[in-house]
């Protein structure tokens, strides 16, 4: 069985958002560059450092927060960036998890529409294993998780009327600007149509 998105999925969701497929089509080209998978079969993610210490922080672990900024601030920081080659990911996300498992797992950004692990609760997964087996699975899982974040933040209104400033900064946050990430999906939304 393939693991990869078809057409036909594409536009289940799509229908069942009410959106045009393009659009869905748009957001998945310019989150994830097409692909929910590396080459060696591992979802892709981003694992988030200044994520980790807020999980750490939600989930009540102070003395291994300590412990993973003083040794891994590269895994483990207030701020932003440093993530390294995509390569390299699960890599960090398996450092990080020899401090604490849950919050490592919350602390990265999975597949096609890199979804933050943190959110499995509110979509409606019933734990947090249950999403990263989905992040697993296959591309349709992904795209499901996807779309759920995008039904549970109201963003669906945002991509029924092309409106990429309110979506992208609904699905990416108030910096989306700084990578121009409403212009792309703008730009993506434009080459899906064709």
């Amino acid at each position: 069985m393939s693991k990869k998105l078809t057409e036909a999925q594409i536009q289940a969701q799509a229908s069942k958002l009410g959106i045009e497929v393009a659009a869905l089509k748009a957001v998945i080209e310019v989150e994830c560059k097409g692909s929910g998978f590396n080459v060696d079969g591992t979802p892709v993610i981003l694992f988030e450092r200044h994520v980790f210490r807020q999980r750490l922080i939600a989930n009540g672990k102070a003395a291994t927060l300590d412990k993973a900024m003083r040794e891994r601030p590269d895994l483990c920081s207030k701020t932003t960036g440093n993530y390294g080659l995509y390569s390299a990911q699960h890599g960090r996300l398996n450092a990080a998890a020899q401090y604490h498992r849950e919050s490592a797992l919350e602390s990265a950004s999975w597949g096609i529409g890199q979804v933050m692990g943190y959110h499995w609760k509110v979509l409606g997964y019933p734990t947090l294993q249950n999403f990263i087996n989905a992040m697993y699975r296959d591309e349709a899982s992904q795209l499901e998780a996807m779309c759920r974040f995008i039904k549970v933040n109201g963003l669906v209104n945002a991509l029924k009327n092309k409106d990429w400033k309110a979506f992208a900064r609904g699905y990416n946050g108030p910096a989306y600007a700084r990578n121009s990430y409403d212009v792309k999906l703008g730009n993506a939304y434009k080459k899906a149509l064709k």
